[in-house]
């Protein structure tokens, strides 16, 4: 096997093990802010409602800057500082007892994801061969899929004790890849060429059918905030506390 094969190969699990973090990290506190804000603390669901729309629209809206960053700057330090960035979101949102606490943690974590999500995904392009990338990339689908599960679990688990407990959790599950990041992943520049932001983001928004492309998920997204809001809430609701 040439040097080039085996790194590609270590890289496949490299971001495999990666991924698995993240989505462990981000399920564990995620689906339980609304048990947490609304149902425990009596908050009205809107103010809740805002802090997780903040959240989406910061990491969603501003992922196209966050990926001419790491264009220019390279993605390592991207990926560790936005990983480190949402581990003191969850930091902040463990001691949220005013709105604009959570709202603040919220904005902050999105911008961690904002740092850290695009140069993730092109390092799937940079390491897997344009054949292999459809299955690789069901394989990290499957793996969100199981991850969320096991979070959101894990996070159930730990809210019955504190909620403090479920932000460390996440936030140590952050600290942990940031580490992994830090130590395993090359300092590779995603792109050979040294364009200019400005000129990037224009080419970008230029390209009608992907512009065209992304706002039409943006009903995805605004409906991915009702899901987080809502669903955790109402199977609480069905499923009632636990007997003593």
């Amino acid at each position: 096997m040439s040097r080039v094969s085996q790194a590609r190969s270590l890289g496949k699990y490299f971001l495999l093990v990666d991924n698995m973090l993240v989505v462990l990290g981000f399920f564990v506190v995620f689906p339980l802010i609304s048990i947490r804000f609304v149902d425990q603390m009596g908050w009205a669901a809107l103010m809740v409602g805002i802090a997780l729309g903040l959240r989406q629209l910061v990491q969603q809206g501003l992922g196209i800057f966050g990926g001419a960053i790491a264009d220019r700057f390279g993605a390592k330090p991207m990926i560790v500082t936005g990983m480190l960035m949402r581990a003191g979101g969850f930091a902040a949102m463990a001691v949220a007892h005013e709105p604009w606490v959570l709202w603040f943690s919220c904005i902050l974590s999105g911008l961690g994801g904002t740092l850290f999500d695009p140069p993730r995904a092109a390092l799937v392009v940079k390491l897997v061969r344009p054949h292999q990338r459809g299955r690789f990339f069901s394989i990290l689908m499957m793996q969100d899929s199981a991850g969320a599960v096991i979070g959101a679990l894990l996070g159930s688990w730990l809210l019955q004790y504190d909620f403090r407990l479920v932000c460390s959790a996440g936030a140590a599950l952050f600290i942990a890849c940031a580490a992994f990041n830090a130590w395993y992943l090359p300092a590779w520049k995603l792109s050979t060429v040294k364009t200019p932001i400005r000129e990037g983001l224009g080419r970008v928004l230029r390209d009608k059918r992907f512009v065209t492309y992304v706002l039409t998920l943006t009903g995805y997204y605004m409906l991915a905030v009702q899901v987080m809001l809502m669903l955790p809430i109402m199977v609480n609701d069905i499923a009632g506390s636990p007997p003593p």
